[in-house]
Parts: C-alpha cells; sequence; structure tokens
C-alpha cells in the first residue's frame, strides 16, 4: 500500500511530503529552541526549510530529466527519510547549502550522458564543488567525481582534464575578491578548516551511535543491490548509476575526513541513497518484498528520529 501511494508523481504526493516535512522540522524545532522564536531564528529557519526543499527537488529532477527513475514520488520520499535518521541536521544551514551545491555539480555530472556541452558541464560541475566548499570545505572531495566523469565520457579529449583547474583558479579569485571586498574572512577560515579527523568518538548518547548503525545497515543492502543489478539496466545508463554510487562512497570520505564530526556530515550521502533505495523500489519484483523494504526504512527513520529528540 505505501508503494502504491508514491508510485505516481502527482501534487498531492509532493504536498503530503511537504507537510511531512514541516511536521518533524516543527518536532525537532520545538524541542530545540522551543517558544523562544526570535526574528532571526525564524528567518535561519525559514531559510533552512527552503534550502531543504531546493535540494529535494534538484535531486527529483536529476533522476527524472536523465532517465533513471520513472514518474514516480519516490525520490522525494526516500530523501526525507534519509533526513530523519540524523534530525540534527536541521539545524545546519552550512551542510544544507554545501550539499545543494553538490546536488547542483551532481546534476551536471549525470547530464554528461548526452554529448552536448560537455565542457560547459565539466566546467560548471567543478564550480559548484568549489563553492560547496565555502560552507564545508571537506565537501571538496566531489572533485573527484568530475574527474571520474571526464574518465568515462571525454577522457581521450585533453582539454576537459584541465578544465576543474581552471574552475578552481577562478573559484579562489572570486573568494579573495569578496574577501577583500567585504571582509567576509572567506579565506581564512577555509584555511582552518582544512584539519582532518578520523576518529569517530563524537556520540552524545546511544540512540546517535544506534542511528548509524540502522543507516549504514540499510545503506549497504541498496549498496550491494545497485552494484550487482547494474548489468541489468540499460548500457546507456550505466556511467550515470557507476556516477551515483561514486558520489556516495565519496560522501562517506568526506564523513571520514571531516574534523568536529558529527552524523549530520552524512548528508552528502543522502541523495545518492535515496536514489539507490527508488531504484529497488520501482525494480519488477514481489509486492510484498518492496512493501516489507519500504516499511523499514519508515520505521527505522521514525525511531531513529524520536530517539534523537
Amino acid at each position: 500500500m505505501i508503494t502504491s501511494l508514491f508510485k505516481k508523481s502527482t501534487p498531492i504526493n509532493f504536498a503530503f511530503i511537504f507537510l511531512m516535512l514541516l511536521f518533524f522540522f516543527g518536532v525537532y524545532q520545538f524541542h530545540q529552541v522551543g517558544t523562544n522564536l526570535s526574528l532571526g531564528i525564524f528567518v535561519k529557519k525559514a531559510i533552512i526549510i527552503v534550502a531543504i526543499l531546493a535540494s529535494f527537488f534538484t535531486a527529483n529532477f536529476i533522476i527524472k530529466k536523465n532517465g533513471l527513475s520513472k514518474d514516480s514520488a519516490y525520490m522525494i520520499l526516500f530523501y526525507l527519510l534519509t533526513l530523519l535518521f540524523f534530525p540534527s541536521v536541521l539545524n545546519n544551514l552550512d551542510l544544507i547549502v554545501s550539499n545543494f551545491f553538490i546536488l547542483l555539480a551532481l546534476r551536471r555530472l549525470i547530464s554528461l550522458q548526452s554529448p552536448k556541452f560537455t565542457k560547459e558541464k565539466i566546467f560548471d560541475a567543478s564550480l559548484w564543488v568549489f563553492v560547496a566548499s565555502i560552507f564545508h570545505f571537506w565537501s571538496i572531495l566531489f572533485i573527484i567525481l568530475v574527474f571520474i566523469a571526464i574518465l568515462f565520457h571525454t577522457a581521450r579529449d585533453y582539454r576537459t582534464w584541465f578544465l576543474p583547474f581552471i574552475a578552481f583558479f577562478i573559484a579562489i579569485t572570486l573568494f579573495v575578491l569578496i574577501d577583500l571586498v567585504f571582509d567576509r574572512d572567506i579565506i581564512p577560515n577555509l584555511i582552518s578548516s582544512t584539519s582532518s579527523n578520523f576518529e569517530i568518538k563524537y556520540f552524545s548518547n546511544n540512540y546517535q551511535n544506534f542511528a548509524l548503525s540502522l543507516f549504514g545497515t540499510i545503506s549497504l543492502y541498496f549498496i550491494v543491490y545497485t552494484v550487482f543489478t547494474i548489468s541489468n539496466r540499460p548500457i546507456i545508463l550505466h556511467s550515470s548509476y557507476k556516477k551515483i554510487i561514486a558520489a556516495f562512497f565519496i560522501g562517506i570520505a568526506v564523513f571520514l575526513v571531516s574534523p568536529n564530526k558529527s552524523n549530520d556530515i552524512l548528508i552528502f550521502t543522502f541523495a545518492p541513497l535515496a536514489f539507490m533505495i527508488t531504484l529497488f523500489t520501482e525494480t519488477p519484483q514481489s509486492k510484498l518484498k518492496r512493501e516489507i523494504s519500504v516499511s523499514i526504512i519508515i520505521l527505522s527513520s521514525l525511531f531513529a528520529f524520536f530517539s534523537q529528540l
């Protein structure tokens, strides 16, 4: 029944998911802020909601525009559910914005399956990655995905290998100009955030640990499923699937190397994981198997969310 409700991409489904986001966001903020809501806090929370919605629809646009998914609302639904595993991310505007720019980069890289404007797409993707690194420095690791895309699509054109470096030079120039003109300390902040930390000893309670374990188990299942079923998909889409899988593992790498570690940093894996769950759900198979799998994800995400309030 659950899968049937979101089988079609309709305004009602999107409205329902939006209301669910508002509900969970409101519940979390009430536990964090209470009734002490000033105008400044309200504006920040509104920006967070807008940035999350923009991320939802960008991720949905990526898979629909490039033919990676059927006309369903699964992608946005599963994106929301993965978000609920770590509710503290709902307060982290920098990570949400950084992830949004990474999604913009991913959109350009996935669209490389069309041979038009390849150089522009590679340049744009590189630039978005460097912009994302302003808000969370180690998201710069997604530049690896740009080179993977070049390897898949334009490896023989030596000029494309230089485009990420040109984008880097332009980004640095813009950052320095903004820093000098507006005195925003962008460059010093970037330099101070380049440290790394591989230790995972940041849990403030056992529920955070358990949420991470649940998320890891679910992720492992769908990663294995996606990897072993790629050969059954249309050949023209193989490179896109591989880029999304690579994006997931780069997101894990960002989490592992980031200092001031928290579960929030796994936000970079949410969209790739949501896509892989969508791929599983849309694959012809036993309806009971789909319902059980989706029910487990829903119950796990709800338990993780409410246990961490």
